[in-house]
């Protein structure tokens, strides 16, 4: 009796209400608004084709107890039928009306055709906070029919890209739309797998096996989209897959179905699409690798040569009459990216690293920029050939010099070596790797420099005119620079064993200061003398024709003059017996020359 009460007062001030709203002046016309009764809530029945499927009962008890308390504060909407009345809007409130009591409820009787009802229900349903987004998404599809997405955007105030969401969205097959109406789902995952075709998504939800699991949808989806922006072949043409057409203005792409994958971002939802371009691209690159005579180089080391799709792109090769030489076997010149400062710090950007240190960085950079961009610049010189490097799962080429190598280590994998990868690419442990190698470098490269500038320096001085004798330092300095420059293994071996020690594990400054310690004049001596014998010349060159040989035989006189002159009688004596007979012999010729002149 008291929600009864209650709802007679809220029923005398919506009839005040309507008593001065009853006529309005519109352009020199009456215009009759449409009363408010009160019906017989057994009068009231649901539409049954009202898009609003879904009602959240806890709010419809918030709803009901807020009724009997003050009543129905806005009338709902219905109009005459054959029997009774049906709702047009407000089924909500016709609800906890139910919930909390009434027998009567206040209405506005409208006469509506049957798609207008419809259209006034959806774009009723639409303007509430608490839509389902599954429904909402319908409802928006159905006023496709009437409207363009920027009207319908206009009439719920919302953004275009909002209604184009919602338009996809309604392309989710049953089974996922379960999962966002229960909460389990984000709406922008859903978005992202209503880009696919039914088929596609069917398959997607079969592999879940009835579970929910947003991992392995985000990495099916990942696995079903492609980046078009670094597509092997040109979004822009329509010939190379004629009935697809044109990526930049296909469907299938997402930035021609609104922001779902970020502002304007290219990305193809139609698997088969994609790969068919590919696979195309692929084959034109063949044919014009044979015509323009270029070296194709698959990125294939030995180690994935067996991969199925390193395996197919070898035998497309061969069927053309390519031949197929793996990483490993080729030295490869890429053409050189000069470093720059910003470069520089987005290689380091995970490392705290003052201004000084990334100026170092750059110059170490610049360095090694110079050396490869000789390299490439004289390419052809140094018996490369042009080339074309092919990335077996894009199908990306890159523009290179490659050689075949005359023998292989065995040793490449054709992947990037640690020292060209940049520290990004690399793991913690590599990084510190990278790191040392780094300083190690820096610390020769500055070493090179030092030793140069000092040899530089002490050449433009008249060092070389100095009368005094020779220090021990420096004949200790003359002494390693022989052994180390002048004598071969196996002389080092036979004559100088032990020129070092027998310790091989000191550092060069240790060896020297040892060197130095030990020092014995013969052994400076012992040197020269061995280089003496080593450094004269053979074969046609002798004692009597050239002047080092001279020198060295005069030399040798004084500590083997018997050896010597016994060796030299032995050659006088066969000279002599061979003169003898030449002698004899052309006597003979002589006699017979003069007797065939007679």
């Amino acid at each position: 009796m008291e929600a009864q009460t209650k709802q007679r007062a809220a029923q005398k001030r919506n009839n005040g209400q309507a008593t001065k709203k009853r006529q309005t002046k519109s352009a020199g016309k009456v215009k009759v608004v449409p009363q408010i009764q009160m019906l017989e809530i057994r009068s009231v029945s649901p539409d049954p084709t009202q898009p609003r499927k879904t009602f959240d009962e806890q709010s419809l008890h918030h709803l009901a107890q807020s009724i009997a308390e003050h009543g129905v504060l806005q009338p709902i909407t219905v109009r005459k039928m054959d029997e009774g009345f049906t709702i047009v809007m407000g089924e909500r409130r016709f609800r906890a009306s139910k919930l909390a009591g009434l027998t009567t409820i206040p209405a506005m009787v409208r006469d509506y055709v049957d798609t207008e009802v419809l259209e006034v229900q959806i774009i009723e349903n639409l303007q509430r906070k608490d839509v389902e987004p599954t429904e909402e998404a319908e409802a928006i599809q159905f006023l496709l029919d009437r409207y363009d997405p920027g009207e319908i955007a206009k009439r719920l105030g919302r953004s275009e890209n909002y209604i184009r969401q919602r338009i996809k969205l309604a392309g989710l097959i049953e089974g996922f739309r379960a999962y966002v109406r229960n909460g389990e789902m984000t709406l922008g995952l859903a978005v992202a797998v209503a880009l696919f075709e039914p088929g596609e998504q069917q398959m997607m939800l079969e592999s879940l096996e009835g579970e929910y699991q947003g991992h392995r949808i985000k990495r099916m989806i990942e696995s079903r989209t492609f980046d078009l922006t670094k597509a092997c072949f040109d979004v822009r043409d329509k010939t190379l897959v004629p009935k697809a057409g044109a990526c930049v203005v296909c469907p299938f792409n997402a930035a021609n179905q609104g922001n779902l994958f970020g502002e304007g971002k290219m990305v193809c939802t139609r698997t088969s699409c994609f790969e068919n371009k590919k696979t195309k691209t692929f084959m034109q690159l063949l044919k014009r690798v044979k015509k323009e005579g270029l070296k194709l180089v698959p990125n294939i080391s030995k180690y994935w040569m067996e991969e199925e799709r390193n395996q197919w792109v070898m035998a497309q090769m061969g069927k053309v009459g390519l031949k197929v030489h793996l990483t490993n076997e080729l030295d490869i010149l890429k053409e050189p990216v000069a470093p720059t400062m910003e470069s520089i710090k987005e290689e380091h950007r995970h490392y705290e690293y003052t201004e000084e240190e990334l100026t170092e960085f750059l110059n170490e950079a610049l360095e090694y920029f110079t050396e490869e961009k000789e390299a490439w610049d004289n390419a052809l010189d140094h018996g490369f050939e042009k080339g074309i490097l092919l990335e077996t799962d894009t199908y990306l080429t890159q523009t290179i010099f490659v050689k075949v190598r005359e023998e292989t280590d065995g040793g490449s994998s054709g992947a990037k070596s640690l020292e060209k990868r940049k520290m990004s690419e690399c793991t913690p442990e590599e990084q510190i790797i990278k790191i040392n190698a780094r300083e190690m470098r820096k610390k020769q490269i500055e070493n090179k420099n030092q030793f140069k500038e000092v040899v530089d320096m002490i050449r433009e001085t008249e060092y070389i005119d100095r009368k005094k004798a020779l220090t021990t330092d420096e004949m200790v300095a003359i002494s390693i620079s022989l052994f180390e420059n002048n004598i071969g293994f196996y002389g080092q071996r036979e004559h100088f064993k032990d020129f070092f020690g027998d310790d091989s594990r000191l550092s060069h400054e240790e060896l020297v200061a040892r060197f130095k310690d030990n020092f014995k004049k013969e052994t400076f001596h012992r040197l020269l003398r061995f280089l003496l014998t080593r450094q004269v010349h053979l074969g046609e060159s002798n004692h009597t024709n050239d002047l080092t040989n001279r020198s060295f035989y005069i030399a040798m006189q004084s500590f083997y003059k018997d050896k010597i002159s016994g060796i030299e009688d032995a050659y006088a004596e066969s000279r002599q017996k061979r003169e003898a007979r030449i002698k004899e012999r052309i006597v003979v010729l002589e006699q017979q020359a003069k007797a065939f002149k007679d």
